[in-house]
């Protein structure tokens, strides 16, 4: 090769290289660990348990953010076309097979009857008119439940294929202001100013919504 040819060459892979460059460098970014503020912001619930998820029609409810269990994290996702909730929950556990009936569904009691059905990586259970979606990774399970009769099944897998952990980002916008920390799904965390129009949602996170708020007699 001439040292033309070379020169060229080089030429013409500089803006290859400096386009991997970019694609490391902001890789780096997105895998940052979380900030001390935002560990703070955390409170109890662990940053490695923080999960979010999205549907269509189906926002966030910030005032439902809580810790369940020892650190772990939960979450209602409503929506205002129809009433519906999804929650999305995070906890430490396992779920396999011989424990799959064994475990509670969504918002169903102790000691109901729990249907369970492998469906590709994710677990469908379901009992009484709750049914949830739930995933098992190493040491924790991801679950993501709504009302049988508010939510249909494909929405909720949706949600549930949707499910991942929260970025740096993520995590900035579901948890709550510096100094509140994540509260235990009773409404902790949620400024007096957010969602006024979402007046119906439950002081708890998974409950359903209150149709008789603003009713006239």
């Amino acid at each position: 090769m001439t040292r033309v040819s070379r020169r060229v060459l080089a030429v013409l892979l500089l803006p290859l290289v400096l386009t991997a460059c970019g694609a490391e460098k902001a890789n780096d970014a997105a895998a940052a660990p979380p900030s001390a503020e935002l560990k703070a912001r955390a409170g109890e619930s662990a940053i490695e348990l923080i999960y979010v998820t999205e549907a269509p029609g189906y926002e966030l409810a910030r005032q439902s953010v809580g810790v369940i269990g020892n650190d772990g994290f939960s979450a209602a996702y409503f929506s205002a076309g129809t009433g519906g909730q999804i929650r999305l929950s995070v906890d430490r556990g396992k779920l396999d097979e011989a424990s799959c009936e064994k475990q509670s569904a969504g918002s169903s009691g102790a000691g109901e009857p729990v249907e369970c059905e492998r469906d590709g990586d994710l677990w469908y259970r379901a009992a009484a008119s709750t049914h949830e979606y739930a995933r098992a990774y190493e040491g924790h399970v991801v679950r993501i439940s709504a009302d049988a009769k508010l939510v249909n099944r494909a929405t909720l897998r949706r949600a549930a294929e949707k499910a991942h952990r929260a970025d740096n980002e993520e995590l900035d916008e579901v948890l709550p202001p510096a100094g509140e920390g994540v509260g235990s799904g009773t409404g902790a965390g949620a400024g007096a100013d957010e969602m006024p129009e979402r007046r119906d949602l439950p002081p708890v996170g998974d409950g359903a919504p209150n149709n008789d708020v603003g009713a006239s007699g």
